[in-house]
Formats: C-alpha cells, structure tokens, sequence
C-alpha cells in the first residue's frame, strides 16, 4: 500500500499567530516540532494499516519545516516547491492508494481560523469554484480526485472538518482547533498525535474507496484579489476575464486547467 501526506501548519495543534508559522522566528520552533510529531503520527497509524510506501509533501511556507531523518524509512520527502500545477500535491499520481492532509486550514472568508486563507496569504481574497468559496483542503481533494485517489483523513481546525464530512461524511477528521475571532481553542498536543495516528489507522482500514470524491463536470473560478491591478493583470491569462475591478472568471471542463491557472494567477 502506499500513502501521500501533505502537510500544513496553520492546521497545528494550538496555532494562532503569524509568527508561530514563519521560518526564522522565535515563536516559529515549538510548532514546526509540533507539525512533525503530527505527521509522524500518521506515519505510524499508516504503517500500522499496512502502508509499505509512503510519501510526503512538506507543503508549508517554503516548503523545508520538515527532516527525513524524522521519519521510517519507508518514507520519502519532498521539500521546496517544483512549480507543477499540483502544488502542494506534488508527485500524486494513480500509483497511490490514499491520501492524508495533516495541519491544514479554513479557507479565506472563513472565521474558522485566526489564519484562514487560500494558498496566498496577502493577495487573494477569495477563490471560488462554481461559487463555493474554496479552501486548500478543496483545491487538492479535487487534485486528488483527478487522478483517482481518494482522501481519507484531514487534521486541522473545527470548520474546515465540518467541510470536509459535507464534501463526504466517511473521510474521517480531527479537529485539533476551534477557532474563535482572533483566538483558538486546542486539545492538548499529544492528544492529537495519539488521535491522528489512530484516526489514520481506522481512515486506511474502513475500506479508503468510501472516500473517493467526484469532481464537477465543469468548473467556473472566480478569484478576488486585494488589489485590483492584480485582477488586470490576470485577466490577460489563456481564457480568463476580468468579472470586476478586484476579480476574475475562469471556465474550464478540466480540473488540471484550473490548478495550472492557479500557479500563474495567484
């Protein structure tokens, strides 16, 4: 068996704070330890279920919080961001059996997290797909989808695992936050490394083909940016339009078009 992690931090057990997610800060260290305890954790739970292989995409920031030697053996990491469309699903491909999201966020627009945004902290406003304001969960769970793997367990705050079970009540979740205005409120961090490992150990063993998630048969993005030179400039992309002053439309009946006009949009 073999299983794809990607793997946030704003999601974290007890994260609230800008600088708690920046390389280089003081403030940044107890949690980056804290983003590795919870990928090791479904590490074990996936070995556990049978996993002989398993992949990670460090898919926080610049991409390098995590270490190899954090890991078994059985795993392969990949740090730095390559430029494909996937993004923070980098190297997923019909090989893999499953897919598990570790540390990931509401999206923008969202009061579920004192950090919500979508892939782009400063620029974007919202993004939509068929006019569902989209988090990064969704962005990659369709990216998943299109190559016909399914996901069958996300860790982060308590809105985004209410979207998840919305999308499909059998992807198990851990809601390690709960945010509230500027704040959270976390279980203590070495419940969710115990809850993750055995939540990902149950996710495996349901039976993952439960999870699979079907993508739309036709797409239409829009995505507000906070400055409106931002939205002009990217209406000049292969089939984009400008909808508004701060804003773009994009249709397509390809979800791999959608995930390449993120990576130069955005």
């Amino acid at each position: 068996m073999k299983i794809y992690i990607s793997a946030d931090i704003e999601g974290i057990t007890g994260i609230v704070d800008w600088n708690e997610t920046e390389m280089g800060k003081d403030d940044y260290i107890p949690f980056a330890e804290q983003m590795i305890q919870e990928v090791k954790a479904a590490c074990e739970g996936a070995v556990n279920a049978g996993a002989e292989e398993i992949w990670i995409k460090d898919a926080h920031h610049y991409a390098r919080n995590l270490k190899i030697n954090d890991f078994p053996t059985s795993v392969k990491l990949i740090r730095g961001w390559s430029g494909h469309p996937f993004c923070m699903m980098q190297e997923l491909d019909e090989s893999f059996d499953a897919v598990i999201m570790i540390g990931y966020h509401s999206g923008c627009g969202s009061n579920g997290n004192p950090l919500a945004h979508t892939l782009d902290v400063s620029n974007v406003q919202y993004i939509k797909i068929n006019d569902e304001v989209a988090s990064e969960f969704l962005i990659n769970a369709y990216a998943s989808a299109l190559v016909g793997v399914p996901v069958v367990f996300v860790s982060g705050d308590e809105e985004l695992c209410k979207n998840v079970i919305h999308l499909n009540e059998n992807i198990k979740t851990l809601a390690a936050n709960k945010g509230i205005g500027n704040s959270v409120i976390s279980i203590h961090p070495e419940t969710t490394v115990k809850l993750i490992k055995d939540g990902v150990e149950l996710a495996i063993n349901q039976g993952v083909h439960q999870c699979n998630i079907k993508l739309p048969s036709s797409l239409k993005i829009e995505i507000g940016y906070v400055q409106h030179a931002k939205a002009y400039r990217a209406s000049f992309y292969p089939g984009a339009k400008q909808l508004s002053v701060n804003s773009i439309l994009y249709e397509t009946d390809n979800y791999f078009d959608v995930l390449r006009l993120l990576q130069f949009v955005l």
